[in-house]
């Protein structure tokens, strides 16, 4: 029982995280109308930042957090103009341009990780911003800071966001443009300034996020990206393309069956279950379960 609950308390922790990175993921799927597959590189690459920071600056968390949240945000603006250009007079998600330049992209900014920072070895956060130590401690029941702080601010962010969708002017012409962009251009809101707000939001969550993994995985590698990337598209499929509220719910409930195949089988076998569980509901739900929003 112990290990259950140990496993369900890690679960939340992760699937918090892949929450936010699914909500940023949509965003920009929603608004701006891109599929960006690099977006969780871009996470990743702001861990990076966060490390170099911490590094040049005898680990001030402060300006770690700020560089890495700047650096998602910059990334964005600088890479809106090549979606923008593609996505040029058109009212509708273009899969495949879209999804080619985002995939370039990703693999630029891995080969760059790979080569540009650490001579391509894995960087190791500080005790600082991981918080090894444990909070407390019953049995096999552990709570370190980085599960706290991963799931007291993915409550917080997320709640954020959804309050921002739907209380506020921004928000509704977010939600103007998901519904119906052709609509949204007639009654004057404008499709590429709120497209760069769009960017500009899903980069503060990004980089948040990218905060929240340096806690969590206390260390980052080239290749993580395309991991979680995975990870992003299987939340993605099964909850519904642009779904929010399906991100919601899927992202946390896969990161919980990944903790407890994690805790109860041997071997490396939760990616596998994330795939053969998207593989399953495309068979049975092309959509998603909670339907496709785009």
């Amino acid at each position: 029982m112990q290990v259950f609950i140990a496993q369900i308390l890690n679960g939340l922790s992760i699937g918090s995280v892949y929450v936010l990175l699914v909500t940023g993921f949509n965003l920009l799927l929603l608004v701006a109308m891109i599929i960006h597959f690099s977006y969780p590189q871009v996470v990743v690459f702001s861990m990076y930042i966060i490390w170099l920071v911490l590094k040049m600056t005898n680990n001030n968390l402060l300006l770690g957090i700020l560089a890495g949240v700047s650096s998602a945000v910059l990334f964005n603006f600088i890479s809106a103009p090549l979606f923008q250009k593609i996505m040029k007079n058109r009212e509708e998600v273009d899969i495949n341009a879209t999804m080619v330049l985002s995939m370039a992209i990703g693999w630029i900014i891995t080969d760059v990780l790979s080569h540009a920072f650490n001579n391509g070895l894995p960087i190791q956060f500080p005790e600082e911003i991981t918080g090894s130590r444990p909070l407390f401690r019953i049995g096999l029941i552990s709570i370190l800071p980085g599960q706290v702080w991963a799931l007291s601010i993915g409550i917080i962010v997320v709640s954020g966001f959804f309050i921002l969708l739907y209380k506020t002017k921004a928000g509704r012409a977010f939600r103007a443009i998901a519904e119906d962009p052709a609509g949204a251009r007639l009654v004057g809101i404008p499709l590429v300034k709120t497209g760069f707000q769009s960017y500009a939001l899903s980069g503060v969550l990004g980089g948040l996020t990218a905060v929240l993994l340096a806690m969590l995985f206390h260390s980052a590698s080239p290749g993580l990206g395309e991991q979680v990337s995975h990870k992003v598209l299987a939340v993605s499929i099964v909850a519904g393309l642009g779904n929010l509220t399906g991100g919601l719910v899927v992202g946390l409930a896969l990161g919980i069956l990944e903790a407890l195949v994690q805790g109860y089988i041997s071997g490396n076998w939760s990616n596998a279950i994330a795939f053969v569980v998207m593989l399953i509901v495309i068979m049975v739900k092309p959509k998603g379960l909670f339907g496709m929003k785009v």
